[in-house]
Parts: C-alpha cells; structure tokens; sequence
C-alpha cells in the first residue's frame, strides 16, 4: 500500500521525498526589477522546514511587460541567476523539491494596471471588472511568449530548481488557448480540440529541448473552467491523453478560474463535502495519463482523505495551498501524526444584500481570500506570523493599494 511518506519517483528521475506537496500560492514577491530577493527566501526556508515533499512555487512569469499582479517574479534571462540559486538552496537545505511555476497571464493580467492592453488567443476580455479587452496575438507573438517559457525553463534548471510547472489552469494563457470561449481562432492556433491544445503541447516540447533529461517537467491542468460552454472534462481528458505522449514528469489537477473561482475553495458545498474537489476527474484519467503520476489539489484537508486517494490509486500525490498559508509545517503535522484535519481561514465581504446586486459575491469572496493568503505570505517573508485577525475591508484595501501601486507607470512595448 502507497503512503503519504514514501517517496515518489519522476519519470525524469527526480526522486519526491514523500507524497505531500505545497502547491502554488502566488507570493507577488519580486522586487522593483520582479527578482526574487531575501523575502522569498525567507519564506520558503520556512516551508522547507515543513515537511513537504515538494514546494510548488506561485506565478513566476515569462515575460515582465505582463504579470498577472505587480510583485510577480518574472524570469527572462539570468540576470538574477544568484538570486535564483539562493532560492533554491534554502529549499534544499530543508530536505524538499522544488519546482518554478512559469506562466503568462494572457488576458488575466492585472486588471487595475491601467493603460496596459493585455494579450491573448482572441480578443475576448476578462468578465470583471475593469478588464480590458485583450488584443489577439499574432502567430509571431505567440512563438516568442514559447521561447520565453524555454528561455525561463533553461534559467530555472541553471539556478538548481528540480523542475517547473507549466501552468495551464484557472484562465492563464495557455488555459485561454484550450477553452473554445477564449480562442476563437481559425488558424493553427484554434478552431478545434487538437489545435487549442497545440500552444500547451509546444511549450512543453520546446521547454524539453532546452533543458537536460533529468529535469522534471510538469503541468497544473483544469479537470474543466466550469463555464458554460468552455473548457469541459472530456476536453481536459483529451488533454491528458496528449500529455501522456509527451515527456511530462507530473500532471497537477485542480480547477476553475477567476470568473469561476473552483480553486480557490469556493466550490458548491456539496463538491466540498467531498473534501477533495477534483478526486473524481483524476480517477477517470488514470488510464489517460498513462506512466504520468498525478498530483491532486483542492479541498484535502485530512490525512485520512489524503491517504484514501494515495490507497484507491486515484492519484500519487496531494497537495495542499491554502492550509500551508497559516500551518506551515503542514505536511510534518500530517506525516507525523501530530494532525489529522488542517485548517483553513475563510473571509467573506459584509453587506452582502447589497452588495449582491452589484456583483457575484462568489467571485469577490475567492479574489477577497486568494488576497488575504498574500497579504499573510508577505508577513512570514518579513519574518512575522500569519495575522488571523485581519478582516475583508482591510484584505480588500490591501488588495487595491498592492494591485493598483503601479498602476500609473508607463508600460513597456508588448509582444
């Protein structure tokens, strides 16, 4: 019987110490250039000394003209290769992999950078507000933002990460290119099922090319964007099956987007019940993926559920975001007994009445939290505790003044 605590194998060859994973939180903790500086290494030594198998890291991005939010490290060379490495060695120093999640943001850049047009398959805006409609990439456009996630991928593997993540989930770039709501192109790009996959499916070719056999690389899928019309569970199976035919070391599933918030925890009560909320899609892709271990994230929260997946085969690893935010150690409390259940904290925005009629306060609920975590990421990266006291309108000013404090600068040319 798999456990929790034996190690997984990659394909490529890097050995997982145990079965517990820190998925992806986005730290926003890049400096003035989107370089990584001693905050990040303060906060992954500390999650280093967690327990965890392997540390995810949150949105690096490709390209420093689009950053989902300001903060965001961004890699496009390796003129912060020094950095990098410090990053790195502080997580191994604490027994864990780690792997950089590289990114593009597409159309879900940030939305209150005012005067930045962002890009994507097709001119489709974001529906939230103050979301700009993106303007449609070319064909060169789209081989340069390639390059960039191999360019990205070479630098990560120079710096001493284990692997990296390419993220295809909630409405990202390359989760826009798979969803027919999103790219509604009729050239090579778009137009069916095989051709929305064909940007996921050269990233990872291209990325592959670049970097040495036994550096793992990896993909964050959406089971679906649960949108009507858009990116459905048999779409992502046939995504799965394609993956399987490439040289993928992990698949992660998780959920959603920023219009359907699924990741995020707000999920229908009764999906989350089921304390892990994508459990049943990884089970019907288990033959799709083939040799491709499967990592699970969303919603575990019990080391008896965690170990219910790992005994039943539905997937080789877990992993956990949220809980890892106020219980850092989480995987040792788990592993070791200390823990059965880990907790979350859940803010929600007041006046609901109210503010019901203006917008989907599941949305605003979802932006609300994925703020608070920063806004207690940031705290550790200085060195202090998480701040449970910390309420919806001070996450919410947080939100806009962390968001908004560029929103004045003048952008560089986009691609």
């Amino acid at each position: 019987m798999t456990s929790l605590a034996d190690p997984l194998d990659l394909p490529c060859g890097v050995r997982l110490p145990n079965r517990i994973a820190k998925a992806a939180l986005s730290e926003s903790l890049g400096d003035g250039d989107n370089s990584p500086d001693e905050r990040v290494v303060t906060l992954y030594r500390r999650w280093a000394q967690g327990g965890y198998g392997l540390l995810v890291t949150g949105n690096v991005m490709v390209d420093r003209a689009h950053l989902g939010e300001p903060g965001n490290i961004a890699i496009e060379d390796d003129r912060a290769l020094e950095q990098l490495r410090s990053w790195t060695k502080a997580v191994h120093d604490g027994g864990a992999a780690i792997f950089a999640q590289l990114n593009h943001p597409g159309r879900q850049s940030n939305l209150l950078n005012i005067g930045h047009r962002p890009v994507a398959p097709s001119a489709v805006p974001l529906a939230l507000p103050g979301a700009q409609v993106p303007r449609a990439l070319t064909s060169s456009g789209i081989e340069d933002i390639i390059d960039r996630f191999a360019t990205a991928a070479k630098v990560c593997e120079d710096a001493g990460f284990d692997g990296v993540q390419i993220h295809a989930a909630h409405g990202y770039l390359a989760t826009q290119f798979l969803s027919p709501l999103t790219n509604l192109r009729d050239d090579e790009w778009g137009g069916d099922s095989e051709r929305r996959m064909r940007f996921l499916l050269e990233v990872i070719r291209r990325v592959r090319v670049r970097v040495s056999p036994g550096f793992a690389v990896s993909v964050k899928l959406n089971s679906a964007d649960f949108q009507r019309g858009g990116f459905t569970e048999e779409d992502s199976r046939a995504v799965v099956a394609a993956l399987a035919e490439e040289a993928v070391d992990l698949i992660e599933i998780s959920g959603g987007n920023y219009e359907s918030p699924a990741m995020s925890g707000s999920a229908a009560s009764s999906t989350r019940a089921r304390e892990a909320y994508f459990l049943d899609y990884a089970r019907s892709v288990r033959e799709a993926a083939g040799e491709v271990p499967l990592m699970v994230t969303g919603g575990f929260r019990s080391r008896s559920g965690m170990q219910d997946a790992l005994t039943a085969g539905d997937c080789d690893a877990v992993g956990i975001a949220r809980p890892t935010v106020t219980t850092t150690d989480a995987a040792d409390a788990i592993l070791r007994g200390r823990a059965a259940t880990l907790q979350t904290h859940e803010i929600a925005v007041g006046m609901r009445r109210l503010l019901g009629r203006l917008a989907d306060l599941k949305t605003v609920d979802g932006m609300l939290n994925l703020s608070w975590n920063t806004d207690q990421l940031h705290r550790m990266a200085r060195g202090l505790e998480p701040d449970l006291d910390r309420g919806p309108l001070r996450t919410a000013l947080a939100m806009v003044r962390r968001n908004g404090r560029i929103s004045l600068k003048p952008r560089r040319g986009v691609a």
